[in-house]
């Protein structure tokens, strides 16, 4: 995956937001709308994962899997309240109808509700191991927002890390176990989550941010 879809991968951890946001440069308006996009998601990510719950096989995964719900209804959206209690930030309906904004949400949605095990943890190997990485290299950015500075910090500590890694595992394991015209699907999957998240970061910027 990381070797085919190297193009897209890299298209994201090198995305603008990501540069804007490790050299402090990133508008104080692409944050915000940032925030509110990213913790609305989370809340789909919760769904997502209880798919996940439902459709793994042994209670091992389910464990796991039980564990990040739990990092994510805690850790996540107590950091976005925190975060919007500190801005100032409410909800606001028609951002989250950016069709940059919808098409990640519901396209990750739909893959959580009619794919598999694979394509659920394939999903969200994309999105979390793209996070790790770009977020591990830039954990040492000089940032004046503590508040980004710590959303850096979440994604680079080693719970996050043992996180992505359980999923990288998990994908591996896909990659030897299943049949090489599904596992080319997987591929595929990887490379579309990718562009849906570009799309989806590009939705922080506002026209006079650009």
């Amino acid at each position: 995956m990381l070797t085919e879809e190297a193009a897209a991968f890299d298209a994201m951890v090198t995305h603008p937001f990501v540069r804007d946001l490790a050299t402090d440069t990133l508008p104080d308006t692409a944050f915000d709308r940032y925030l509110l996009i990213e913790g609305a998601f989370v809340e789909t990510a919760i769904a997502i994962f209880g798919y996940a719950v439902a459709k793994a096989d042994n209670l091992q995964d389910r464990r796991k899997l039980i564990a990040s719900l739990d990092a994510l209804a805690h850790g996540q959206m107590d950091y976005f309240r925190d975060a919007y209690a500190r801005c100032g930030l409410a909800p606001d309906p028609a951002l989250q109808a950016d069709p940059r904004v919808a098409g990640f949400r519901d396209g990750m949605l739909a893959i959580a509700r009619d794919g598999d095990f694979a394509d659920i943890i394939t999903a969200m190997f994309a999105a979390e191991w793209m996070y790790w990485t770009w977020c591990t290299a830039h954990r040492d950015a000089a940032l004046t927002d503590p508040m980004r500075q710590d959303w850096i910090a979440l994604h680079a500590a080693p719970e996050f890390r043992a996180q992505a890694q359980w999923l990288k595992e998990k994908v591996d394991a896909f990659g030897r176990d299943l049949p090489e015209a599904r596992s080319a699907e997987l591929v595929t999957l990887f490379g579309k989550v990718q562009r849906l998240e570009v799309a989806f970061h590009t939705a922080a910027y506002d026209i006079e941010d650009q």
